[in-house]
């Protein structure tokens, strides 16, 4: 007979059987404030479904299958000919399938919809972040394909469905696309306009002949790519299929596969093109970067999105574990200083929501023919994605600490959490890229700034904390010359106060008050936790706490 040696007991009960999207105040309350009347029935029903979806046991499950069994490179198949294919998990096709099929792959053809699309992003990609790449890939390729009318005819349809058709075939012959994006080399890095891949002009107009490399080409499944190579008229965008029209595989060589800190589900590659890889223009020759950019704001955006949603993710475990758990004669949700910790980290977290759900609803705006709104978005997404990007590390290592020993054990889940919490930094122009675009819009959009101060100014008298800051960033920004070595700083406070300027507006006034005092008043240390010590800070705490059936 086996020995009992002890019980188990004062363990915290999985996170799951819970609507992620129902059961986050935060993106709940964005998304309804922003949709249209007339849609909002439909599209709060699909987000609860999704959501209960991403909390089950299941979605859990598969999350971490696709992490545990990353996937494997074939250059060749068992005969010797060149296949250049990635393996994954049955686990990443699940999620892919339910992602796709839940529009998560387009913003372009119903009402509302990018607001609608990125709250699913939001919700859907807190189950595992990895998958979220090809699916943002694919929803950001269309607008630059539209440079090309004759592409978007055959290819936007296909990005756009709702059906998931993973293996490498013609275009004709597929129900749904995925796209990627190859644009780094490995002498320039963000900086594309010293890109060396030569495009020569064939003889059929339009078709080009590749020879070069890409340095990171994400989702290098996906099948086809939008790359960037210098042609005989500049630097030209180009698409590029992995198979050709008559079944034939394209000349697209995977040499090999990133070993990356996090996002280890996803793969990313190195490519040759040989000189035979063939593609076809998008945009006019010499425009490459003018083409391409609409793809990068929504990438970029999506980044804001990334890290809100594995923000919300974090604190939500955080606070469900501080909620069951206990420690010193009570539950840990109840000591002063765990709570001060967790409203702290939900008040960061519905402020990187409530901005994100803001700009989202400015693309549609701006899709239906806003100039306002797409002057915010030019200097607003290059500042949210620095700052909600940047946060998202802290917040994720201190959410992790909440959990103590076991947050740094890998069945946790918050060590995966943490190796994905750096990227969205870095992907898309990592954080000076940013913070020298806002300054990029400032110079060169008056529109910018006009449609930044409207968006604020409809704050205005509602909190002193927040008033200060606005006069504050006013005067840094009278002057830009000289301005570029304190170009984060200032978009550090072009996302606070727009932050603020939401938070004001809308949010609870506990969260409000907390964030202005916080953030914008200075009442703050140098860690998650040192928020004025306020009554409130309970409801703060609550507010931001799942709830599933243990």
């Amino acid at each position: 007979m086996t020995p009992r040696t002890h019980s188990v007991t004062n363990q915290v009960p999985p996170l799951v059987g819970y609507d992620v999207f129902g059961q986050d105040a935060a993106l709940s309350e964005a998304f309804a404030r922003h949709v249209s009347a007339g849609t909002a029935d439909e599209a709060t029903a699909e987000l609860r479904a999704l959501g209960e979806a991403a909390g089950s046991a299941e979605a859990a499950e598969l999350g971490a299958r696709a992490n545990a069994y990353p996937p494997v490179l074939r250059t060749h198949d068992r005969y010797g000919h060149r296949v250049d294919e990635v393996d994954f998990p049955p686990a990443w096709h699940q999620l892919l399938e339910r992602a796709v099929a839940a529009g998560l792959t387009d913003a372009w053809s119903r009402p509302d919809g990018h607001l609608r699309r990125a709250a699913g992003f939001l919700v859907w990609t807190q189950v595992e972040a990895g998958h979220g790449c090809p699916l943002s890939m694919t929803h950001a390729a269309v607008p630059a394909l539209r440079a090309e009318p004759e592409l978007a005819r055959v290819w936007e349809p296909l990005l756009t469905s709702r059906t998931y058709d993973p293996g490498l075939r013609p275009a004709a012959g597929k129900a749904g696309a995925l796209a990627g994006m190859g644009m780094t080399e490995k002498q320039g890095g963000s900086d594309v306009r010293t890109n060396t891949t030569r495009a020569e002009p064939l003889a059929e107009a339009g078709v080009y002949a590749l020879t070069g490399h890409k340095w990171f080409c994400s989702a290098p499944m996906s099948d086809a790519f939008l790359v960037l190579a210098q042609a005989p008229g500049g630097l030209t965008c180009f698409l590029l299929p992995r198979v050709l029209p008559d079944g034939t595989r394209n000349a697209f060589r995977l040499q090999r596969l990133k070993d990356k800190l996090g996002n280890r589900s996803n793969a990313s590659a190195e490519v040759e093109f040989d000189g035979t890889t063939l593609a076809r223009r998008v945009g006019e020759e010499g425009r490459g970067v003018a083409t391409i950019i609409e793809m990068v704001a929504a990438t970029r955006l999506d980044c804001a999105a990334g890290s809100a949603a594995l923000m919300r993710q974090a604190v939500a475990q955080a606070v469900h574990h501080a909620a069951h758990r206990e420690a010193f004669g009570g539950r840990l949700v109840d000591k002063p200083l765990m709570r001060n910790v967790l409203a702290d980290l939900a008040i960061e977290s519905e402020a990187a929501t409530a901005l994100t759900m803001r700009l989202a609803a400015a693309c549609d705006a701006a899709a239906a023919g806003s100039a306002q709104e797409r002057h915010l978005l030019r200097i607003a997404v290059p500042a949210a994605k620095y700052w909600i990007t940047k946060r998202c590390t802290p917040l994720v290592v201190e959410a992790l600490e909440c959990l103590g020993g076991n947050g740094y054990v890998e069945e946790s889940g918050m060590p995966r959490l943490l190796r994905e919490s750096p990227l969205n930094s870095i992907w898309e122009g990592s954080g000076n890229v940013q913070a020298l675009d806002v300054l990029r819009a400032l110079r060169r959009d008056p529109g910018a700034l006009n449609a930044f101060l409207t968006e604020i100014g409809r704050a205005a008298g509602a909190d002193h904390r927040l008033d200060a800051a606005t006069k504050a960033l006013l005067t840094e920004m009278s002057d830009l010359e000289g301005i570029e070595g304190r170009a984060r700083r200032l978009a550090e406070r072009i996302a606070l106060v727009l932050q603020g300027s939401l938070l004001v507006r809308y949010a609870p006034p506990e969260v409000a008050d907390a964030f202005c005092a916080s953030r914008l008043g200075g009442e703050w240390g140098a860690a998650f936790g040192t928020l004025p010590d306020s009554g409130a800070l309970t409801a703060v705490v609550e507010r931001a706490r799942p709830l599933n059936g243990t």
